[in-house]
């Protein structure tokens, strides 16, 4: 499935997101030369419907190639452009593909074409020893551009917080390729605002050029006041056999159409996530990344509604019904201390 290329083909970089497939014919890891060896290692498209990656490099390049004549890269850039086949329909992913950033390393195996791909993929990279890696989307819902990080040393902090001051640690979901590269490279997931917005193309476009240029990252971490950590410790979805929608539409549960509004904010005990059908159960469902069961811990149906039962502050809360069946109605975070000063 997967192609490799040590070259732009033609029409590349003129060819928008839903034309890639046709022209790729499928997932597609190009590596370009530059004046430092060690790549920078960017993923985009894994997700679609997510575009900012694509745009943001391709606008990149076309602008180098329209300067110089020809790609004059100040570091080598490896590029992995993803789920092709999605894209051409705008969609996360098709029926029956899996999540293209719930395959890599580090999730159970289960020796399908799209895992045995992605651990090729990253065999590739380690041997190329890449300097940094950066993989870019969009979110659905309401959210501030922030990155996250699997680990939390000097390095990939400072990766993070030079692309925003919000930053989010997670261990779960696994098999996200941020936590495939953590042992080879600094490892970014970048979150660049809904899909379309110039500021978030913009956004990740100056980040990727400021990493070309960079020759290396800070080895001491940034001070704690210059960033803001959270982790995530649950993720809430809705049971496949629970009906939801929102307002007008009657259903087993009616979501407040302002939830997406409520990401990245401290929310109280007793926050109403919307209507629930007369007797109908806890139709939610809250896992820790160990797989414990959380839902009692965090909601309750009181009055008919679905209600925290502690403080608790979401991300990537959406409107997008399509995008909470597939992933999840949205993470559940705490403020995180950040880590003592760390030098190396």
């Amino acid at each position: 499935m997967l192609q490799q290329l040590d070259h732009l083909p033609d029409d590349l970089l003129e060819t928008p997101a839903a034309g890639l497939e046709a022209l790729l014919g499928g997932p597609t890891l190009i590596h370009l030369p530059g004046q430092r060896p060690a790549p920078l290692f960017v993923s985009v498209l894994l997700h679609g419907n997510e575009t900012v990656g694509w745009e943001a490099l391709r606008a990149l390049l076309a602008a180098r190639l329209a300067r110089d004549g020809e790609l004059r890269l100040p570091r080598a850039l490896s590029l992995f452009i993803g789920n092709v086949a999605a894209a051409t329909h705008g969609v996360r992913r098709l029926p029956g593909q899996p999540d293209y950033n719930r395959v890599w390393p580090g999730t159970t195996p289960d020796h399908s074409p799209e895992q045995l791909m992605m651990a090729k993929v990253v065999e590739l990279m380690r041997e190329r020893a890449p300097f940094a890696s950066v993989d870019l989307h969009n979110n659905t819902g309401c959210n501030p551009h922030y990155a996250c990080l699997n680990v939390l040393d000097a390095r990939t902090l400072q990766l993070a917080h030079l692309f925003a001051r919000t930053l989010v640690y997670f261990t779960s979901p696994t098999g996200v390729q941020s936590q495939a590269f953590t042992g080879i490279c600094p490892a970014v997931t970048l979150e660049c605002g809904k899909v379309g917005e110039p500021g978030g193309i913009a956004h990740a476009r100056r980040f990727v050029e400021a990493l070309l240029q960079l020759a290396e990252l800070p080895t001491r971490a940034p001070t704690a006041r210059e960033y803001d950590l959270f982790e995530t410790v649950a993720q809430a979805r809705i049971p496949a056999t629970v009906h939801f929608g929102f307002p007008p539409e009657q259903a087993d549960l009616v979501l407040d159409p302002a939830l997406e509004y409520l990401n990245f904010c401290e929310l109280p005990e007793g926050m109403a996530f919307g209507q629930v059908r007369p007797g109908q159960g806890l139709c939610i469902e809250v896992r820790d990344s160990a797989g414990r069961d959380l839902s009692s811990t965090f909601f309750e149906i009181s009055d008919d509604e679905l209600r925290l039962r502690r403080p608790a502050m979401p991300s990537m809360l959406t409107r997008n019904e399509v995008v909470i069946r597939q992933d999840c109605l949205c993470y559940l975070m705490v403020r995180r201390q950040p880590p003592r000063e760390q030098h190396g």
